[in-house]
This record gives structure tokens, C-alpha cells and sequence, in this order.
């Protein structure tokens, strides 16, 4: 019995040795920095827990943690201001229908995902599956728009999990998660919590979809492209339509039975919503602690996003906010990229170039959030129970706030169109109605209450990813089938051919005993007439 308990020790030791302290690589290399934010929180979850990461990207990250390696992809200027470019643009067009935005931007963010196949070419990264003294057990990849990266695990020959700064409705399908479009809305379709879909919403949920489809569909062909150019005929990596059967699992950044909609998903879909968050936030740095302790009637965060600068902003608009929010009794801490040229002095206001935006939104002072309304600033702000107003410029934004909107938790404004009155009004609005407080303090409830948070969810599933050697168990057997076989066409087409030989053999049997029958007849007919003519005689 003791050497059975000796065994078993041993066994559980061996695999604690195998899943701590594994070396782990994060191919972080999107345009983004919000995008940034979470992959790097991921990176210092990982590094606290003992692991030993190494962290690509081609952005300086926000932040870094002591015991991660960082290697820094220099890219050419031109192509780190692809995305700038696209925003840009974005920022000059009226994008409150989130699809209208997207396919005006199509060609624009085909090419600056293009643009990051210069990491994958670029010798640092070469290096990293060339060099024979580096091992690592696990590649996670950020995912935007850039699935050719995927092509790194398999050069490593490791296991693919993928991280990604949304809801499971934007790549669960690669997975196998299933369609559900009758009840799982689309990213541009606010819709009451747990409810139903009518008729027209569900109609415009299917256009929105295959309109969704249609945007990834064109993305992906630059990919392809892309990754041709690359990799060219490499005997060692599969066709680009293949990359996606090596991923283990996804990180989602949403919380579905929280924030809705409620659907199904296949075991590698994981939600971690709110990984960002920290248990404990980080003491501000000393100059936003004092100007946020001398608030006595509160103070509100501005903050448009690390995507959008001064530059992307008509100088009449941000006149009408400086001059708006340098009238308020409330203390406001505003992002602003350029201190140099800031909107304006005002003894309420405190310009920062860069922002901890988590641990600012935990302080009990904030009692009011203006934001673009990005998935991760939203999350923050529900998270911390803090009531919003959304000025959203493109993507995911424009839903983002509608749904903020819709399930009481502020209000949504245009930039583009950005009055004073309007913005005044708004901002007291909120302020001064407790019901939007009310509302996002008691969702912040429901979103906390986990049986494990997000923290432990993500390390426990990168955990056991390495310990299962990429855990192929969790794979849906949809991501091994053809359109054709998950779909039962081939199946269906059998059953048609079947039914078509059958009704085929059916009417070929009537016809001929039609036809006996008939000549039957026509024979007694003659033989009646035979015998008629007889009798006569």
C-alpha cells in the first residue's frame, strides 16, 4: 500500500514538474496597444505563476513584467503606420453601422494585416524555430486578422493556443462552435437579455452574419496570399486552410452568461473576460493619486482609446470637449497623446500620455467613464461598477456602446458630431441619475460571481494544454470535416438520389402494368369483338 502511495506521489510530482516553469512563447504582434493590453496581462499571469515567457511584439508594451523576455520586432515605419492609416480613416466617416464601417474598410485592413507578414520574415523570429538550444512547450498567438502567424507552431512543432480581444462570434467557428444565428446576435444586434429574437431582428441577424462571413472571407484571401509569399511550397507546414486544426483552444475576452448572448460552446472555447482586471489594483502613481484624492465632488475618467490621437480628431471637437469638461465641478484625468499641445489648461483637468486605466477605474474618486467604448475599457468599467458615457469611432465600438446603452449602464454620443450642449447634457445626465450607477454596480456583481475568475481560468486551461501535449481531445470533430460533411449535404444528396431512384422505379413499375393492364383490355377488347362477330355469322 505505501509503495502504491509512493507511485502516486511521484506521478503527481512528475506532472507539476512538467507544467510548472514550461517555457512558453506569446506571439503578440498586433497594430493595436489596447489589443496589447490584454495579451500582456496574459504574459504576467504567466510569469507570476513561474513560467518562464518569452513575449514578441512589434509595439512597446504598456507595461512589463520583471521575470518575462521581450524580444522587439523592428518593422519599417510605413508598416507600423498601416493600422494608424486605417483608423484614420475610420475616425473621418460616420460608423454607427458597425458592417458599413467594416467592408469601407476592407482594403485598408487587408493591407495593414499584410503588413505583419514582415514579422514572420524577419530574422528574430526566424531565429526562434532555427536555433537548435530553443524549446519552448507552448505558442500562444494574439489573434487579429493575422492567421498565417499560426505557421510558427507548426515550425516549433508545439502545441497553438490563440488569445483574442472578443466574443467567441468572431473565430468560435474555426473551433466548431455551431451557427446558431436564430438566437445568437450579431455584433451590430443589441437585443434584451435572455430574450427571444421576432422576426425581423432574426432576419437582420442572418444578413449581419453572412455579412460578417463575407468581411472574413476577403480578409482571409489577402492571408492566404500572404502566407503563400512567406512560406512558399514549405514541405513542413500544411495549406493555409489547414493552419487552424493545430490549436489547441482560444481565450475569448467575454463573459457570455454575464454579458450575453447566451450560447453554445464547444470545449475549447474559453471566456476569460475581464483577465485584465487585477485582483488588487496597483497604487497610481503619485501625481493621479493626489489629484484623485482632492475630489471631493468626484472625477471622471476621459479616455478615447491607445488607437485613436490628437491627429485623428477635427481640432472643433476637441475644443468642445475641453471646453465642457473644464467647466465641471468634477476633477477629469484625460488621455491625451500629446503633452505638449494639450486642448487647454484648467486646474480640474490632468493630462497623461499613458494611462492604468484598471487601476484608475477601481478607485472609488471615478465616478464617471468617457470612452470610445472598446471591449477592454467597457469590461474594466462594468467590472469595476463605474456608469459610462461612449463616444465609439469604428469596429466593435458602435455595439459596444449600443448594448451599454441598452442594458442601462450610460449613454452613447456621436464624436464626428460632437456638440457642447449634447456633451454637457449627457455627461450630467449620467452623472446625476442614479440609475445608470445603480444598473452597472449591480452588473458588476453578476460578472464577478465565477467559479474560478479569469485569472485562474486561463491558467488552468494553458496548464493543461502542456500537460495533455496540446489536449487534441477538446478538438470538435467539425474542425477535421469538410463544409460538405458537417453539414450533412453529402448525406442529404443521398437521400434525394434515393428518393429520386425510388419514385423513378415506382413510376417505371406503374407504367408497365399501365401498359400490361392496357393491353390486357385492348386483347379482351378484340376477343369480345371476335366473338361478336362470330355469333353474327
Amino acid at each position: 500500500m505505501a509503495g502504491i502511495s509512493k507511485c502516486l506521489a511521484l506521478q503527481i510530482l512528475a506532472i507539476i514538474a512538467g507544467v510548472h516553469g514550461a517555457d512558453i512563447l506569446c506571439l503578440f504582434t498586433s497594430l493595436s496597444p489596447s489589443h496589447l493590453v490584454i495579451q500582456m496581462s496574459m504574459a504576467r499571469i504567466l510569469a507570476e505563476r513561474g513560467h518562464n515567457v518569452t513575449v514578441v511584439t512589434v509595439l512597446e508594451p504598456p507595461f512589463l513584467h520583471k521575470d518575462i523576455t521581450h524580444i522587439l520586432v523592428p518593422l519599417e515605419k510605413d508598416d507600423l503606420q498601416a493600422f494608424n492609416s486605417v483608423v484614420s480613416g475610420l475616425t473621418k466617416t460616420d460608423n454607427t453601422n458597425a458592417y458599413a464601417s467594416m467592408f469601407r474598410s476592407v482594403r485598408q485592413m487587408s493591407e495593414a494585416f499584410t503588413k505583419m507578414g514582415s514579422v514572420m520574415k524577419h530574422q528574430t523570429v526566424r531565429n526562434l524555430y532555427e536555433h537548435p538550444d530553443n524549446r519552448f512547450d507552448l505558442l500562444i498567438v494574439g489573434y487579429f486578422m493575422n492567421s498565417f502567424q499560426l505557421a510558427l507552431g507548426y515550425k516549433l512543432k508545439v502545441p497553438i493556443v490563440v488569445a483574442l480581444s472578443n466574443p467567441p462570434s468572431l473565430l468560435g467557428d474555426v473551433l466548431g462552435n455551431p451557427w446558431e444565428v436564430s438566437y445568437v446576435s450579431a455584433m451590430h444586434l443589441t437585443t434584451d437579455h435572455g430574450s427571444p429574437m421576432g422576426f425581423g431582428k432574426r432576419f437582420l441577424n442572418l444578413l449581419g452574419n453572412l455579412g460578417q462571413r463575407l468581411f472574413m472571407f476577403l480578409i482571409e484571401y489577402g492571408n492566404a496570399r500572404t502566407y503563400r509569399e512567406i512560406y512558399g511550397d514549405d514541405p513542413t507546414l500544411p495549406s493555409y486552410g489547414d493552419l487552424n486544426k493545430n490549436i489547441s483552444l482560444v481565450f475569448f475576452a467575454s463573459h457570455g452568461i454575464s454579458e450575453g448572448p447566451i450560447r453554445p460552446n464547444v470545449p475549447a472555447v474559453i471566456e476569460v473576460g475581464g483577465i485584465q482586471v487585477k485582483d488588487r489594483p496597483d497604487p497610481l502613481p503619485r501625481n493621479m493619486a493626489e489629484f484623485l484624492l482632492e475630489a471631493p465632488h468626484g472625477a471622471i475618467l476621459l479616455s478615447l482609446g491607445s488607437n485613436l490621437r490628437k491627429t485623428h480628431l477635427k481640432p472643433d471637437t476637441v475644443q468642445k470637449m475641453f471646453n465642457v469638461v473644464s467647466g465641471l465641478r468634477q476633477k477629469v484625468i484625460w488621455k491625451w497623446d500629446d503633452l505638449e499641445n494639450t486642448p487647454g489648461s484648467s486646474e480640474n483637468i490632468l493630462y497623461s500620455k499613458w494611462l492604468p486605466q484598471d487601476d484608475i477605474l477601481a478607485h472609488p474618486n471615478i465616478t464617471l467613464f468617457i470612452t470610445h467604448a472598446g471591449k477592454g475599457g467597457v469590461t474594466e468599467a462594468q467590472f469595476h461598477g463605474k456608469p459610462m458615457l461612449a463616444l465609439p469611432v469604428f469596429g466593435d465600438q458602435p455595439s459596444n456602446a449600443d448594448i451599454m446603452q441598452k442594458q442601462g449602464f450610460g449613454l452613447k454620443q456621436s464624436l464626428l458630431t460632437l456638440e457642447e450642449d449634447s456633451f454637457r447634457n449627457g455627461i450630467r445626465e449620467v452623472l446625476e441619475n442614479p440609475k445608470y450607477a445603480r444598473a452597472v454596480r449591480s452588473f458588476s456583481n453578476l460578472y464577478r460571481d465565477r467559479p474560478m475568475s479569469a485569472q485562474q481560468t486561463f491558467i488552468y486551461w494553458v496548464e493543461y494544454v502542456i500537460r495533455h501535449r496540446g489536449a487534441q481531445h477538446l478538438q470538435s470533430p467539425v474542425v477535421h470535416m469538410s463544409y460538405i460533411a458537417v453539414n450533412n449535404f453529402d448525406v442529404y444528396a443521398l437521400f434525394l438520389v434515393a428518393i429520386a431512384a425510388t419514385c423513378f422505379v415506382i413510376k417505371l413499375f406503374i407504367g408497365v402494368l399501365f401498359k400490361k393492364s392496357k393491353g390486357n383490355l385492348k386483347q379482351t377488347q378484340l376477343n369480345n369483338k371476335h366473338k361478336l362477330s362470330k355469333k353474327e355469322n
